[in-house]
C-alpha cells in the first residue's frame, strides 16, 4: 500500500452539492472515502473490459423449477463451466420459484459468457450478473 497523497479538486458548487447528497445518502463519513470508492469502481469496470483478466462475480437467478427440463438444463450449463463456479446456493422461495446464486471466478470473457447463457435460458424469470474484482491490484 502506497502513502496517502492529498490533492485538491475544483468542482462547480451545484455538482459538489449533489456529490455531498450522494455521500450522505450512502453513509460516507468523508468525501475522500466516496471518491476512493468511485475510483475503485472505475478500475473494477476496466478489469471486466479486459477479456483474459481474472475477475470475480456473483450471478443470481430466479426460475420456476416446474418448467420442463429447466433445472436439468441449468445444471448442465453449470457443469460445463464447473471450473468457474466456486460455490452455489439454492433456495426454495415458494412452491414454484427457486433462487440460485453462483459465486464465480475466472477470465472475464468466460464469466460474462456463462452468465449470459444461464440468464437467457428459457424459463429463467430474472437473472443478474454482478461484477466485482479479485482485489489483487486494488488498494
Amino acid at each position: 500500500m502506497g502513502k496517502t497523497i492529498r490533492f485538491g479538486v475544483s468542482l462547480d458548487s451545484d455538482l459538489l452539492d449533489k456529490f455531498d447528497s450522494h455521500c450522505e445518502e450512502n453513509s460516507y463519513q468523508t468525501r475522500s472515502e466516496a471518491i476512493r470508492d468511485l475510483i475503485r469502481n472505475t478500475l473494477v469496470k476496466k478489469e471486466w473490459e479486459e477479456s483474459d483478466r481474472e475477475v470475480a462475480g456473483t450471478l443470481s437467478m430466479v426460475y420456476d423449477h416446474h418448467q420442463s427440463n429447466l433445472s436439468q438444463r441449468l445444471t448442465e450449463l453449470q457443469h460445463e463451466a464447473h471450473d468457474l463456479i466456486l460455490s452455489s446456493l439454492h433456495v426454495h422461495l415458494d412452491h414454484h420459484n427457486c433462487l440460485e446464486v453462483l459465486v464465480l471466478k475466472g477470465p472475464a470473457d468466460r464469466i460474462r459468457n456463462l452468465g449470459q447463457r444461464l440468464v437467457s435460458t428459457k424459463g429463467v424469470k430474472h437473472g443478474k450478473l454482478s461484477l466485482t474484482t479479485t482485489g489483487q491490484d486494488l488498494v
